[in-house]
């Protein structure tokens, strides 16, 4: 005999480990469908240290003509997608925002380590280059 209160708590949990599971799934498929560059996916985070400047390191492909704070902030499943890319191929800081360029490609603005500060992602969300 099972409760009203026993049953919206496995409902919850469930919920949460399907969303989980989901989760895991695109970050699983972004991560494993490969980069643009081989070097762009085998570069590493460089972590934050207070007082440690960031290095000028520039791995795989940065689109023509980009400039800091060039393109248009976006949001929604094309912006998730993106992030779920960079993150993958360079676990370890904070996406802040998603800009799309000009071109097609993305932004994703990557805060709370010393490299890369900008990791680029193309149409088809693969990572391509970072910065």
């Amino acid at each position: 005999m099972f409760s009203r209160k026993l049953t919206r708590p496995t409902a919850v949990v469930a919920t949460a480990i399907v969303v989980g599971a989901g989760a895991y799934g695109v970050v699983s498929v972004t991560s494993s469908s490969g980069s643009g560059t081989a070097s762009a996916a085998t570069a590493k985070v460089i972590p934050f240290h207070p007082g440690q400047p960031s290095p000028s390191k520039v791995v795989g492909q940065v689109p023509q003509g980009w400039r800091a704070g060039a393109g248009t902030i976006v949001t929604g499943t094309a912006a998730n997608k993106a992030k779920a890319a960079a993150i993958a191929a360079y676990a370890g800081g904070t996406v802040n925002r998603v800009v799309l360029l000009s071109n097609g490609d993305y932004n994703v603005h990557v805060i709370a380590v010393n490299w890369p500060h900008h990791v680029f992602v193309n149409k088809d969300f693969k990572v391509i280059g970072a910065e």
